[in-house]
């Protein structure tokens, strides 16, 4: 209930996990650093899984499924690569009672053991593209976790393809990383800014990583997903060369790509308020909660209606649930489905019998509106579309409202200020700031307000005329700077 969701403006970390835990999207695990996804966070991420894969399939992509273990030789090939995972692997020694001849690392992301498939598979130019994507699990040894933010494992789908040219290799870069951003602001009403990351955050191994991100509501970058151009890095690592069209030996060019569950904790902090989850309808597990609202004596008349009315969404195509427990009052009801998110809850007391109505009440902002029960699955319908588009455009309100133009040192310490909870009072959002180029000045900037460079925004890297707002150098580039998870 209610109560149990600590208020953002006091701790904004704790209504973030209350919100979890009492949604009832995911708990502790035994496993230090794990979580155990309950069925309705479940849910919810395979909606987001299906949507992501139907994607995929469009556009050519075949999902597979490689080892969980990786042989710590394949990681060791792309020194880079490993270097970046080192710290955050988990290595199996032992199985079977003995000590293994060689450690096994489990799987961090899959880079490696894909190639090493990818040696044998390619051949030629007629074996290109290979376009392989792969749901699964992943392990990374994380210091500091949050439910579904950052958790040792986590679920997530990875795609590794291999191209005959840097060409069609960028393109598929670029064309993964469109899909990312249109299903997260569509499906999950996530605005977002599409752009390449600095050398300083891009991926271990590859040439050149892009990412989308998005700002929560305390005023925090999230990445949601990157998209990776490889180059020719992995193929060499791995000796995968083949035949092209003039008959001479190349090395394959190569992409990698990336969400996760975290993109349910995106959902959560950019939607919820201090009466618990808000989804969007397209990521609910139902669309609608019906809740009866009677006395004794019209009890059986009021229950009859709701069932009737249940069955006429059901026919119509919509999930809706028919909570009759008599165990409960319909205040408390009311609080609980609020809770757990869904988009539109209606009401039926005998009142409505007699005026053949409904009432229909928006998880989103509280609003209610009365409908003919006939009228109820095109109101549901127009409620929903009603409901996706406002969520979205309030997030990029909020976005856009917390995003300034920022040109000095002075000016970016100012905005970021000192790191505090909160949402509408706490510093800081999204600054865009002319860049160097310089490591050296991201470090700088980092150690001074806690901000990184998110990304490098697609489209607003040409003509840049100006100078760098920490060192003053001429500027190479347009930046994204903003604390991040």
């Amino acid at each position: 209930m209610a109560e149990k969701i600590t208020p953002r403006e006091i701790d904004y970390s704790q209504w973030y996990i209350d919100i979890v835990l009492n949604a009832k999207l995911a708990d502790y695990s035994p496993v230090k650093g794990s979580m155990v996804i309950r069925p309705r966070g479940y849910a919810i991420w395979e909606k987001i899984r299906d949507e992501f894969d139907r994607r995929f399939k469009e556009t050519g992509h075949e999902n597979a499924y490689f080892p969980l273990l990786i042989p710590m030789s394949f990681l060791k090939k792309e020194a880079e690569h490993v270097e970046g995972f080192a710290p955050e692997l988990a290595v199996v020694t032992h199985g079977g009672g003995e000590e293994l001849e060689e450690p096994y690392c489990i799987r961090p992301t899959s880079e490696t053991i894909i190639w090493a498939m990818y040696r044998n598979w390619i051949q030629s130019w007629r074996d290109l593209p290979l376009l392989i994507n792969q749901w699964a699990n992943v392990i990374r040894w994380e210091k500091r976790t949050r439910l579904f933010l950052r958790t040792s494992e986590f679920l997530w789908q990875e795609g590794h393809t291999a191209h005959e040219t840097e060409k069609e290799a960028r393109e598929e870069t670029l064309r993964i990383l469109e899909i990312y951003r249109d299903v997260v602001e569509r499906c999950l009403a996530v605005p977002v800014v599409a752009g390449m990351k600095s050398e300083s955050e891009k991926f271990a191994g590859a040439v050149e990583t892009y990412t989308i991100e998005a700002m929560m509501q305390d005023k925090k970058a999230l990445q949601a997903g990157t998209s990776h151009f490889l180059g020719q890095n992995f193929a060499r690592a791995f000796d995968v060369q083949f035949q092209n069209r003039q008959g001479q030996l190349d090395y394959v060019w190569a992409t990698s790509w990336g969400v996760s569950t975290r993109l349910i904790g995106a959902v959560i902090m950019t939607h919820s308020d201090d009466k618990g989850l808000v989804l969007p309808p397209t990521l609910s597990p139902e669309d609608a909660v019906i809740i009866p609202i009677y006395r004794n004596d019209s009890k059986a008349a009021v229950i009859a209606y709701a069932k009737k009315l249940e069955a006429d969404l059901k026919t119509a195509g919509f999930k809706v649930v028919l909570d009759i427990d008599d165990s409960s009052s319909p205040g408390w009801k009311f609080t609980e489905w609020e809770l757990r998110g869904t988009p539109v809850r209606i009401e039926i007391g005998p009142r409505d019998i007699k005026s053949n109505q409904i009432v229909m009440v928006r998880r989103d902002t509280g609003e209610k509106l009365t409908a003919l029960s006939t009228e109820a699955a095109s109101k549901l319908k127009e409620l929903h579309n009603l409901i996706q588009s406002s969520l979205f455009e309030r997030a990029r309100s909020f976005r856009e409202k917390n995003t300034e133009p920022i040109s000095d040192l002075g000016g970016l310490i100012e905005f970021f200020g000192t790191e505090t909870a909160g949402t509408e009072g706490a510093p800081g959002g999204f600054a865009e700031a002319l860049w160097c180029g310089s490591a050296a000045c991201e470090a700088s900037i980092k150690e001074k307000t806690k901000a990184t460079i998110r990304c490098l925004p697609l489209g607003k890297q040409d003509h840049i005329e100006g100078t760098c707002a920490i060192c003053g150098d001429p500027a190479k580039y347009q930046a994204i700077f903003a604390r991040n998870y």
